[in-house]
């Protein structure tokens, strides 16, 4: 991991990690609900997520792409740890009710989103890789890039959108939020519309992270890495 951790440039570490933290404080917003759709705050940052997923695992492999991955996850639980720790101190200095509440957060929404962001990371990171061995041709052109990067996108985006929903607001709000609850198909509905919109953003900026992937290979970035497993396969 420390090998790994110096071969990534630095901002693209530091842009994902922010990026699951921020997911996770904005899926405690509904921005939308109607009978067969729902969307929460998470959307508007996710993209983000995914196209630093994408980047790493194009450039590193599925496997690096994974345990950046679980390095998030950890930092974004003890981000959420300090934030409760944060809360449940008492203050008598002023009403400090909305700070807790937002950062006090619940259990089920940091579990919803765990579980979803590691299980969608996986099936992202996987497809993208897997979809690129298609293009043995020219697996660095333009169509290999937008290939991967389009359908790994849309499928891990809609299953990070659908598993937080069905865990978060089927299963546990009904419980603990007074009966507010969305259905299994608000659920759908909202990690498809989710995906799409997302899908919008990464087609807005792939051009970034394509250039991004280029001037990686270009200055040769990650040898250390790369030259660490051809030592560990010999």
């Amino acid at each position: 991991m420390r090998i790994l951790l110096r071969s990534i440039p630095t901002t693209t570490v530091t842009l994902f990690v922010v990026s699951v933290i921020c997911m996770n404080l904005l899926a405690n917003k509904t921005l939308l609900q109607l009978d067969w759709i729902a969307l929460d705050g998470g959307i508007l940052i996710s993209w983000l997520s995914f196209m630093c997923m994408d980047i790493i695992t194009r450039h590193f492999g599925p496997k690096a792409s994974n345990s950046i991955s679980l390095l998030a996850v950890a930092i974004n639980l003890l981000t959420c740890l300090i934030f409760f720790v944060a809360s449940i101190i008492p203050s008598n200095a002023n009403d400090y009710s909305a700070f807790n509440s937002i950062f006090g957060g619940t259990w089920f929404i940091l579990f919803g989103s765990t579980v979803a962001f590691l299980v969608s990371a996986v099936i992202h990171n996987t497809l993208n890789w897997f979809i690129g061995l298609a293009f043995k041709k020219n697996p660095h052109g333009k169509l290999a890039f937008a290939m991967r990067t389009y359908i790994s996108s849309f499928v891990g985006q809609f299953s990070d959108n659908f598993i937080f929903s069905v865990i978060v607001f089927v299963f546990f709000a009904p419980i603990f939020w007074d009966g507010f609850h969305w259905t299994v198909l608000q659920s759908a509905m909202c990690a498809l519309t989710g995906a799409v919109a997302e899908l919008l953003m990464q087609v807005v900026f792939s051009p970034i992270s394509y250039r991004i992937t280029k001037k990686w290979r270009a200055e040769n970035v990650g040898k250390e890495y790369f030259d660490y497993i051809e030592k560990e396969k010999a």
